[in-house]
């Protein structure tokens, strides 16, 4: 492989291919306000940096070339946090794996909630972008070994199938 090539990104879904005031709806549901960057422009919040999502306190950050599942990600983050913590949020969300489960679990179940997105897409982007896990594949771990996310989501009265 090149050079070159090492630096492309996958082909993923990205935020200028949802309706924003779906995406902005759903994480307002959450108490959360989903704000658009002028393309180029830097992403406050951004703990990966750009194209990734962005967080700061209740407020999520994304471009058109965000891909979805890092708007999710990074809204999940802050969803799955109590209310005090979500508030001294700024750009790095959590240090526990249990919130870091619970938080791709989640991002997982709200992706349905997204027009032309579904969980089905979302799984497959996240393993283009490189999320990993011991079973193998993002499908695999939703299905398989997420129980304790679930739980965790459960006793929060969060979405957990």
């Amino acid at each position: 492989m090149n050079a070159a090539a090492d630096t492309l990104e996958p082909d993923v879904m990205r935020v200028a291919a949802l309706p924003f005031g779906a995406a902005a709806t759903l994480l307002a549901r959450y108490g959360l306000i989903l704000h658009r960057v002028d393309d180029g422009a830097p992403i406050p919040g951004s703990f990966w940096g750009e194209p990734e999502a962005g967080v700061i306190a209740h407020n999520v950050y994304v471009r058109c070339d965000t891909p979805v599942h890092s708007m999710l990600h990074e809204a999940c983050h802050l969803i799955v946090l109590p209310p005090e913590r979500r508030a001294q949020v700024h750009t790095d969300a959590t240090d526990s794996v249990i919130e870091e489960d619970a938080t791709c679990c989640l991002q997982i179940i709200l992706a349905d909630e997204l027009p032309g997105v579904g969980r089905g897409r979302l799984m497959a982007d996240m393993d283009a972008w490189g999320y990993t896990y011991r079973l193998g594949s993002t499908q695999a771990w939703f299905e398989q070994d997420a129980d304790d996310a679930r739980t965790f989501l459960r006793e929060r009265g969060l979405p957990n199938r």
